[in-house]
């Protein structure tokens, strides 16, 4: 076998692949997208701390950008991301990288005015440096942040970048330089960091009823990744076995009555949210006693297991849908 071959050289930024966060979708940039991020960034609040967004800010020069961010994507040196809100597919923002002066990626992201303050930048700059650090294999990321913008540095060091101090900054779209202070991660620091991440147990529930759908549930308003779909249940508390929590998170939930006898397990997923490391065994259920109600604000839709994958759910979830299918 070819060592290129199937799932031994994973697909990456290189490739045009996109990447997921709990919340977001981060892809390369297209053509198609110019128009919904013009005035996302024809704001002056967005872009008065920025290097290369000019105000006004026109389709024109988002055409010239992204002629550029493609010859360096497909020349393997940087890129350009829009961040896509996965529960509705908006466009909310972008990241990218350029070469900095050592050849190592330098960070730039920015985030439209109307969702400042949800932790966007950060759950997109933690999923980017994954990519960067264990699928490119650099060694080392740098980012900036002007002297005034204090949001920006404390998401800078929230991420595990740390202060190298003041510089100055040439600032094309601005027409000079300014004063900012630089921030740099390595590897290694990074690497440390990502190991010492928490591992979530969390059990999840297919219920299926007499004509073959199956019940999804929205996460209720204030949770992470809230109005995803996702398979109902919850953590495993201290003590508890994955069946007993999910009896328990069933009967809080929904209302309903179940035995773990009649908890069929199916399939687990691993999957890795940056900031902690969830697994989720899944268990087929079909009996049970009550009807589910929603009694945590969230929605109930009983869907047809080939109509699951319309639905945007947390990543966690989706590799689960495909062997669902096959099993209903």
């Amino acid at each position: 076998m070819s060592d290129r071959a199937g799932c031994r050289t994973p697909a990456t930024l290189w490739d045009g692949y996109p990447l997921r966060s709990a919340r977001l979708r981060l892809r390369p940039a297209e053509t198609a997208d110019l128009d919904a991020l013009v005035p996302l960034l024809d704001d002056p609040e967005v872009s008065r701390f920025t290097a290369r967004i000019p105000s006004p800010c026109r389709r024109a020069d988002l055409d010239s950008f992204l002629a550029g961010a493609e010859a360096n994507r497909r020349a393997r040196r940087g890129a350009a991301l829009v961040l896509e809100r996965i529960s509705d597919g908006a466009p909310i923002g972008g990241i990218g990288f350029d070469p900095g002066p050592d050849g190592q990626p330098d960070l730039g992201c920015w985030i439209a005015r109307a969702e400042w303050g949800r932790g966007y930048a950060t759950e997109a700059a933690r999923r980017l440096l994954r990519a960067l650090f264990q699928d490119l294999g650099f060694a080392r990321v740098t980012a900036w942040a002007h002297r005034d913008n204090l949001a920006s540095q404390r998401v800078l060091a929230r991420l595990g970048l740390r202060d190298q101090g003041e510089a100055v900054q040439p600032m094309p779209a601005r027409g000079g330089t300014a004063p900012v202070r630089r921030f740099a991660l390595d590897r290694a620091t990074w690497a440390a960091a990502h190991a010492a991440r928490p591992q979530v147990l969390v059990a999840a529930a297919a219920l299926v009823d007499g004509d073959g759908r199956v019940l999804m549930t929205t996460r209720p308003p204030g949770k992470s990744m809230a109005g995803l779909w996702e398979f109902p249940g919850g953590k495993v508390a201290p003590g508890e076995t994955p069946e007993q929590a999910l009896v328990r998170e069933l009967e809080e939930e929904l209302g309903i009555d179940a035995t773990e006898s009649c908890l069929a397990p199916l399939a687990f997923a691993s999957h890795d949210y940056d900031s902690f490391h969830l697994l989720m065994p899944l268990y087929v259920l079909r009996v049970w006693r009550g009807s589910p109600q929603p009694r945590e604000g969230q929605s109930l839709r009983w869907v047809r297991a080939a109509r699951l994958g319309d639905l945007p759910m947390p990543p966690a979830d989706i590799p689960l849908v495909a062997l669902l299918r096959e099993w209903v």
